[in-house]
Protein backbone atom coordinates (compact mmCIF):
# COMPACT_ATOMS: atom_id res chain seq x y z
CA UNK A 1 0.00 0.00 0.00
CA UNK A 2 1.41 3.52 -0.72
CA UNK A 3 2.24 5.83 1.82
CA UNK A 4 0.33 8.78 2.43
CA UNK A 5 1.93 11.80 -0.13
CA UNK A 6 4.54 13.75 1.83
CA UNK A 7 5.76 15.99 -0.52
CA UNK A 8 4.79 17.10 -4.38
CA UNK A 9 7.83 18.06 -6.46
CA UNK A 10 6.96 20.25 -9.34
CA UNK A 11 9.35 19.84 -12.18
CA UNK A 12 10.16 21.56 -15.15
CA UNK A 13 12.92 20.17 -17.65
CA UNK A 14 14.94 22.02 -19.87
CA UNK A 15 16.80 19.74 -22.09
CA UNK A 16 15.39 16.62 -23.66
CA UNK A 17 18.41 15.19 -24.84
CA UNK A 18 19.34 11.94 -24.07
CA UNK A 19 20.06 13.11 -19.94
CA UNK A 20 16.54 14.75 -20.21
CA UNK A 21 14.87 11.86 -21.77
CA UNK A 22 16.44 9.33 -19.36
CA UNK A 23 15.23 11.42 -16.84
CA UNK A 24 12.02 10.97 -17.69
CA UNK A 25 11.93 7.57 -18.13
CA UNK A 26 13.53 6.93 -14.35
CA UNK A 27 10.68 9.00 -13.05
CA UNK A 28 8.02 6.90 -14.55
CA UNK A 29 9.56 3.85 -13.48
CA UNK A 30 10.32 4.92 -9.92
CA UNK A 31 6.58 5.88 -9.25
CA UNK A 32 5.96 3.02 -7.33
CA UNK A 33 8.88 3.72 -5.11
CA UNK A 34 8.64 7.23 -4.70
CA UNK A 35 4.67 6.53 -3.98
CA UNK A 36 6.06 4.29 -1.43
CA UNK A 37 8.25 6.60 0.07
CA UNK A 38 5.03 9.99 0.26
CA UNK A 39 6.65 11.61 -3.02
CA UNK A 40 5.16 12.14 -5.89
CA UNK A 41 7.25 14.32 -8.71
CA UNK A 42 5.11 16.46 -11.23
CA UNK A 43 7.04 17.16 -14.18
CA UNK A 44 4.48 20.56 -15.77
CA UNK A 45 6.98 21.21 -18.70
CA UNK A 46 9.83 20.79 -20.87
CA UNK A 47 12.03 22.43 -23.10
CA UNK A 48 13.85 21.64 -25.75
CA UNK A 49 16.55 24.48 -27.98
CA UNK A 50 13.57 25.82 -29.75
CA UNK A 51 10.11 25.27 -27.41
CA UNK A 52 8.36 24.69 -24.50
CA UNK A 53 5.28 22.67 -23.62
CA UNK A 54 3.58 22.82 -20.75
CA UNK A 55 1.12 22.09 -18.74
CA UNK A 56 -2.56 24.34 -19.08
CA UNK A 57 -2.78 24.11 -15.32
CA UNK A 58 0.25 24.77 -13.45
CA UNK A 59 -1.51 23.63 -10.20
CA UNK A 60 -2.59 20.02 -11.79
CA UNK A 61 -1.06 16.95 -11.54
CA UNK A 62 1.41 17.68 -14.94
CA UNK A 63 1.45 15.58 -17.55
CA UNK A 64 0.03 12.26 -17.07
CA UNK A 65 2.51 9.31 -17.42
CA UNK A 66 1.33 8.47 -20.99
CA UNK A 67 2.16 11.80 -22.18
CA UNK A 68 5.97 11.64 -20.87
CA UNK A 69 5.91 8.35 -22.47
CA UNK A 70 5.08 9.44 -25.71
CA UNK A 71 7.32 12.78 -25.17
CA UNK A 72 10.63 10.36 -25.34
CA UNK A 73 9.39 8.56 -28.00
CA UNK A 74 9.01 11.33 -29.89
CA UNK A 75 12.07 13.28 -28.91
CA UNK A 76 14.03 10.15 -29.84
CA UNK A 77 12.49 9.97 -33.15
CA UNK A 78 13.31 13.58 -33.63
CA UNK A 79 10.09 15.10 -33.56
CA UNK A 80 9.25 18.70 -32.34
CA UNK A 81 7.49 19.12 -28.89
CA UNK A 82 4.65 20.48 -31.03
CA UNK A 83 3.61 16.33 -32.23
CA UNK A 84 2.07 16.34 -28.74
CA UNK A 85 -0.36 18.99 -28.87
CA UNK A 86 -3.22 17.13 -30.13
CA UNK A 87 -2.78 15.10 -26.73
CA UNK A 88 -4.56 18.38 -25.41
CA UNK A 89 -4.23 19.94 -21.58
CA UNK A 90 -0.68 21.34 -22.94
CA UNK A 91 0.60 24.69 -24.38
CA UNK A 92 3.39 25.01 -26.49
CA UNK A 93 5.75 28.36 -26.65
CA UNK A 94 8.22 29.09 -28.93
CA UNK A 95 11.39 30.94 -28.23
CA UNK A 96 12.16 33.64 -27.03
CA UNK A 97 8.21 33.40 -25.46
CA UNK A 98 9.16 29.72 -24.33
CA UNK A 99 11.93 31.49 -22.37
CA UNK A 100 9.71 33.88 -20.51
CA UNK A 101 7.07 31.65 -20.17
CA UNK A 102 10.01 29.80 -17.66
CA UNK A 103 10.41 32.70 -15.78
CA UNK A 104 6.37 33.22 -16.02
CA UNK A 105 5.94 30.06 -14.44
CA UNK A 106 8.82 30.10 -11.40
CA UNK A 107 7.17 33.25 -10.91
CA UNK A 108 3.90 32.01 -10.00
CA UNK A 109 5.03 28.65 -8.10
CA UNK A 110 8.02 30.29 -6.55
CA UNK A 111 5.34 31.39 -4.55
CA UNK A 112 3.23 29.33 -4.00
CA UNK A 113 3.85 25.45 -4.71
CA UNK A 114 7.74 25.92 -5.20
CA UNK A 115 9.20 24.28 -8.54
CA UNK A 116 12.22 22.61 -9.11
CA UNK A 117 14.16 23.85 -12.52
CA UNK A 118 15.78 20.93 -13.86
CA UNK A 119 18.72 22.27 -16.03
CA UNK A 120 19.72 18.93 -18.89
CA UNK A 121 20.52 20.75 -21.42
CA UNK A 122 24.55 21.79 -22.74
CA UNK A 123 24.09 25.49 -23.50
CA UNK A 124 24.97 28.68 -21.86
CA UNK A 125 21.32 30.27 -22.63
CA UNK A 126 19.69 28.64 -19.47
CA UNK A 127 21.69 31.21 -17.14
CA UNK A 128 19.86 33.89 -17.25
CA UNK A 129 16.52 31.51 -16.74
CA UNK A 130 18.23 29.99 -13.57
CA UNK A 131 19.05 33.32 -11.64
CA UNK A 132 15.91 34.56 -12.60
CA UNK A 133 14.18 31.52 -10.71
CA UNK A 134 16.44 31.66 -7.87
CA UNK A 135 15.83 34.99 -7.39
CA UNK A 136 12.02 34.08 -7.24
CA UNK A 137 12.59 31.04 -4.19
CA UNK A 138 12.72 27.79 -6.93
CA UNK A 139 15.03 25.25 -6.83
CA UNK A 140 18.17 24.40 -9.61
CA UNK A 141 19.02 20.96 -10.46
CA UNK A 142 21.83 20.98 -12.65
CA UNK A 143 23.21 18.28 -15.42
CA UNK A 144 24.67 20.92 -17.31
CA UNK A 145 27.80 22.14 -16.53
CA UNK A 146 28.38 25.32 -18.28
CA UNK A 147 26.18 27.85 -16.01
CA UNK A 148 28.43 27.16 -13.21
CA UNK A 149 31.44 27.38 -15.25
CA UNK A 150 30.87 30.80 -17.30
CA UNK A 151 31.10 34.24 -15.00
CA UNK A 152 32.37 33.81 -11.39
CA UNK A 153 29.27 36.52 -10.62
CA UNK A 154 26.55 33.82 -12.10
CA UNK A 155 27.89 30.76 -10.35
CA UNK A 156 28.20 32.81 -6.82
CA UNK A 157 24.03 33.84 -8.11
CA UNK A 158 23.22 30.47 -7.98
CA UNK A 159 24.61 29.22 -5.49
CA UNK A 160 23.74 31.66 -2.97
CA UNK A 161 20.97 29.20 -1.55
CA UNK A 162 23.12 25.99 -1.24
CA UNK A 163 20.04 24.02 0.08
CA UNK A 164 18.09 24.90 -3.08
CA UNK A 165 20.48 24.20 -5.40
CA UNK A 166 21.92 20.39 -6.48
CA UNK A 167 24.48 20.18 -9.16
CA UNK A 168 26.22 16.56 -7.91
CA UNK A 169 25.78 15.08 -11.38
CA UNK A 170 28.18 17.89 -13.33
CA UNK A 171 31.39 16.53 -12.47
CA UNK A 172 30.79 12.79 -11.79
CA UNK A 173 27.24 12.09 -13.16
CA UNK A 174 25.57 9.97 -10.11
CA UNK A 175 29.26 9.34 -7.82
CA UNK A 176 28.97 11.53 -4.40
CA UNK A 177 31.29 13.66 -5.41
CA UNK A 178 30.52 17.06 -4.88
CA UNK A 179 28.07 15.59 -1.82
CA UNK A 180 31.40 14.31 -0.57
CA UNK A 181 33.73 17.41 -0.68
CA UNK A 182 30.91 20.11 0.99
CA UNK A 183 30.10 17.17 3.62
CA UNK A 184 34.01 17.40 4.12
CA UNK A 185 33.99 21.19 4.04
CA UNK A 186 30.94 21.49 6.64
CA UNK A 187 32.85 19.26 9.01
CA UNK A 188 35.33 22.02 9.44
CA UNK A 189 38.47 19.79 7.38
CA UNK A 190 39.87 22.07 4.85
CA UNK A 191 39.96 20.15 1.29
CA UNK A 192 43.66 20.68 0.57
CA UNK A 193 44.11 18.89 -2.69
CA UNK A 194 42.06 17.11 -5.73
CA UNK A 195 43.08 14.87 -8.06
CA UNK A 196 40.68 13.16 -10.40
CA UNK A 197 40.21 11.37 -13.74
CA UNK A 198 36.96 13.16 -14.83
CA UNK A 199 36.57 11.76 -18.24
CA UNK A 200 35.31 8.22 -19.04
CA UNK A 201 36.55 8.93 -22.53
CA UNK A 202 40.22 10.02 -21.78
CA UNK A 203 40.23 7.01 -19.06
CA UNK A 204 39.36 4.50 -21.16
CA UNK A 205 42.35 5.87 -24.12
CA UNK A 206 44.72 6.20 -21.26
CA UNK A 207 44.37 2.41 -19.82
CA UNK A 208 44.58 1.06 -23.38
CA UNK A 209 47.83 2.65 -24.14
CA UNK A 210 48.93 0.38 -21.79
CA UNK A 211 48.54 -2.62 -23.80
CA UNK A 212 50.81 -0.97 -26.34
CA UNK A 213 48.26 -0.04 -28.31
CA UNK A 214 48.94 3.28 -30.98
CA UNK A 215 47.34 6.31 -29.62
CA UNK A 216 44.92 6.35 -32.91
CA UNK A 217 43.74 3.19 -32.77
CA UNK A 218 42.52 3.68 -29.45
CA UNK A 219 40.88 6.61 -30.03
CA UNK A 220 38.98 5.11 -32.99
CA UNK A 221 37.99 2.06 -31.07
CA UNK A 222 36.77 4.53 -28.26
CA UNK A 223 34.50 6.65 -31.11
CA UNK A 224 33.18 2.92 -32.24
CA UNK A 225 31.94 2.15 -29.00
CA UNK A 226 30.43 5.31 -28.28
CA UNK A 227 32.84 6.90 -25.42
CA UNK A 228 33.89 10.13 -27.84
CA UNK A 229 31.46 13.05 -28.96
CA UNK A 230 31.26 12.79 -32.57
CA UNK A 231 34.19 14.74 -33.03
CA UNK A 232 37.04 13.53 -30.46
CA UNK A 233 38.75 16.49 -30.51
CA UNK A 234 35.60 17.49 -28.28
CA UNK A 235 37.10 14.84 -25.78
CA UNK A 236 40.84 15.28 -26.27
CA UNK A 237 40.81 19.05 -25.90
CA UNK A 238 40.39 18.77 -22.36
CA UNK A 239 37.68 21.28 -22.17
CA UNK A 240 35.06 18.75 -20.47
CA UNK A 241 37.60 18.17 -17.75
CA UNK A 242 38.73 21.65 -17.01
CA UNK A 243 34.61 22.64 -16.88
CA UNK A 244 34.42 20.20 -14.09
CA UNK A 245 37.95 21.20 -11.94
CA UNK A 246 36.77 24.82 -12.31
CA UNK A 247 33.36 23.21 -10.64
CA UNK A 248 35.62 21.89 -8.14
CA UNK A 249 37.94 24.28 -7.42
CA UNK A 250 35.25 26.96 -7.04
CA UNK A 251 33.45 24.73 -4.44
CA UNK A 252 37.25 25.08 -2.58
CA UNK A 253 36.28 29.00 -2.69
CA UNK A 254 38.62 29.63 -5.15
CA UNK A 255 37.41 32.86 -7.29
CA UNK A 256 38.99 31.44 -10.93
CA UNK A 257 37.66 31.42 -14.07
CA UNK A 258 38.19 28.91 -17.22
CA UNK A 259 41.18 31.51 -18.32
CA UNK A 260 43.42 30.46 -14.93
CA UNK A 261 43.07 26.73 -15.66
CA UNK A 262 46.10 25.37 -17.30
CA UNK A 263 44.65 22.83 -19.64
CA UNK A 264 46.84 20.77 -22.05
CA UNK A 265 45.07 19.59 -25.25
CA UNK A 266 46.18 15.82 -26.59
CA UNK A 267 46.05 17.60 -30.28
CA UNK A 268 47.86 20.76 -31.54
CA UNK A 269 46.26 24.08 -32.62
CA UNK A 270 47.05 23.06 -36.35
CA UNK A 271 44.85 20.29 -35.58
CA UNK A 272 41.97 21.86 -34.48
CA UNK A 273 38.45 22.08 -35.76
CA UNK A 274 38.73 25.34 -37.70
CA UNK A 275 41.83 24.13 -39.58
CA UNK A 276 40.59 20.92 -40.00
CA UNK A 277 37.48 19.02 -40.49
CA UNK A 278 36.82 15.99 -38.29
CA UNK A 279 36.90 13.13 -41.08
CA UNK A 280 40.65 14.34 -41.62
CA UNK A 281 41.34 14.47 -38.20
CA UNK A 282 40.44 10.72 -37.62
CA UNK A 283 41.80 9.69 -41.35
CA UNK A 284 45.09 11.38 -41.40
CA UNK A 285 45.71 13.77 -38.41
CA UNK A 286 45.26 10.93 -34.97
CA UNK A 287 48.18 8.73 -36.93
CA UNK A 288 50.09 11.78 -36.63
CA UNK A 289 49.88 12.26 -33.03
CA UNK A 290 50.77 8.52 -31.66
CA UNK A 291 54.78 8.90 -32.09
CA UNK A 292 54.72 11.70 -29.26
CA UNK A 293 52.15 9.69 -27.13
CA UNK A 294 54.05 6.41 -27.57
CA UNK A 295 57.11 8.31 -26.19
CA UNK A 296 55.40 9.70 -22.93
CA UNK A 297 54.19 6.33 -22.33
CA UNK A 298 57.46 4.24 -22.67
CA UNK A 299 59.15 7.65 -20.61
CA UNK A 300 56.48 6.54 -17.93
CA UNK A 301 56.49 2.89 -17.74
CA UNK A 302 60.13 2.95 -17.03
CA UNK A 303 59.70 4.67 -13.93
CA UNK A 304 57.01 2.46 -13.47
CA UNK A 305 54.44 4.57 -13.52
CA UNK A 306 51.68 5.27 -16.17
CA UNK A 307 50.16 8.03 -17.74
CA UNK A 308 46.56 9.67 -16.53
CA UNK A 309 44.57 12.16 -17.81
CA UNK A 310 43.67 14.64 -14.51
CA UNK A 311 42.74 17.32 -13.11
CA UNK A 312 45.10 18.71 -10.04
CA UNK A 313 42.79 21.14 -7.65
CA UNK A 314 45.24 22.69 -5.15
CA UNK A 315 45.99 26.35 -3.63
CA UNK A 316 48.14 27.40 -5.87
CA UNK A 317 46.05 26.91 -8.95
CA UNK A 318 44.19 24.31 -10.68
CA UNK A 319 45.25 22.18 -13.50
CA UNK A 320 44.18 19.88 -16.42
CA UNK A 321 46.41 17.38 -18.85
CA UNK A 322 48.37 14.67 -18.78
CA UNK A 323 50.56 13.27 -15.13
CA UNK A 324 52.84 10.17 -14.66
CA UNK A 325 51.15 8.75 -11.98
CA UNK A 326 52.35 5.52 -10.15
CA UNK A 327 50.98 2.20 -11.11
CA UNK A 328 49.51 1.21 -7.69
CA UNK A 329 47.81 4.24 -6.98
CA UNK A 330 44.14 4.79 -6.94
CA UNK A 331 44.31 6.30 -10.33
CA UNK A 332 46.94 4.37 -11.49
CA UNK A 333 45.20 1.03 -11.13
CA UNK A 334 42.33 2.26 -13.17
CA UNK A 335 40.97 0.92 -16.62
CA UNK A 336 38.42 1.06 -18.82
CA UNK A 337 35.74 4.35 -18.21
CA UNK A 338 35.88 4.62 -14.62
CA UNK A 339 36.12 8.21 -13.06
CA UNK A 340 38.38 8.18 -9.99
CA UNK A 341 38.38 11.21 -7.95
CA UNK A 342 41.21 11.66 -4.91
CA UNK A 343 40.32 14.18 -1.77
CA UNK A 344 42.99 15.14 0.20
CA UNK A 345 42.38 17.26 3.56
CA UNK A 346 43.73 16.85 7.08
CA UNK A 347 41.90 13.94 7.86
CA UNK A 348 42.49 12.57 4.74
CA UNK A 349 46.19 13.41 4.60
CA UNK A 350 47.67 10.19 4.04
CA UNK A 351 45.41 7.96 2.63
CA UNK A 352 42.87 10.03 0.43
CA UNK A 353 39.13 9.73 0.41
CA UNK A 354 38.80 8.00 -3.06
CA UNK A 355 35.76 7.68 -5.46
CA UNK A 356 35.46 5.30 -8.24
CA UNK A 357 32.53 4.22 -10.65
CA UNK A 358 30.72 5.25 -13.59
CA UNK A 359 31.07 8.94 -14.22
CA UNK A 360 29.61 9.12 -17.59
CA UNK A 361 26.63 8.29 -19.52
CA UNK A 362 23.22 9.37 -20.37
CA UNK A 363 21.68 6.52 -17.66
CA UNK A 364 23.88 7.43 -15.14
CA UNK A 365 23.60 10.83 -15.03
CA UNK A 366 20.03 10.81 -14.85
CA UNK A 367 19.88 8.95 -12.21
CA UNK A 368 22.19 11.24 -10.02
CA UNK A 369 19.63 14.01 -11.24
CA UNK A 370 17.02 12.30 -10.08
CA UNK A 371 18.57 11.70 -6.87
CA UNK A 372 19.23 15.62 -6.59
CA UNK A 373 15.86 16.41 -7.22
CA UNK A 374 14.51 14.07 -4.54
CA UNK A 375 17.03 15.89 -1.65
CA UNK A 376 15.28 18.62 -2.15
CA UNK A 377 11.89 16.87 -0.89
CA UNK A 378 11.46 18.39 2.15
CA UNK A 379 11.61 21.72 1.13
CA UNK A 380 8.22 20.89 -0.50
CA UNK A 381 4.93 19.89 0.93
CA UNK A 382 1.71 18.20 -0.38
CA UNK A 383 -0.46 21.16 -1.43
CA UNK A 384 -3.89 19.05 -2.41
Amino acid sequence: MAAPVRSVLPVVLLGCGGVGRHLLRHILSCRPLHANQGVAIRVLGVADSSSLLVADDLHSNGFDDALLADLCAAKSAGSPLSSLLSRGQCQLFNNPEARRKVIDTASVLGKTTGLVLVDCSATYDTVGMLKDAVDRGCCVVLANKKPLTCAYEDFEKLVSNFRRMRFESTVGAGLPVIASVTRIIASGDPVSRIVGSLSGTLGYVMSELEDGKRFSEVVKTAKSLGYTEPDPRDDLSGMDVARKALILARLLGQRISMENINVESLYPSEFGPDAMSTKDFLESGLVQLDKSIEERVKAASLKGNVLRYVCKIESTGCQVGLEELPKNSALGRLRGSDNVVEIYSRCYESAPLVIQGAGAGNDTTAAGVLADILDLQDLFHKTA
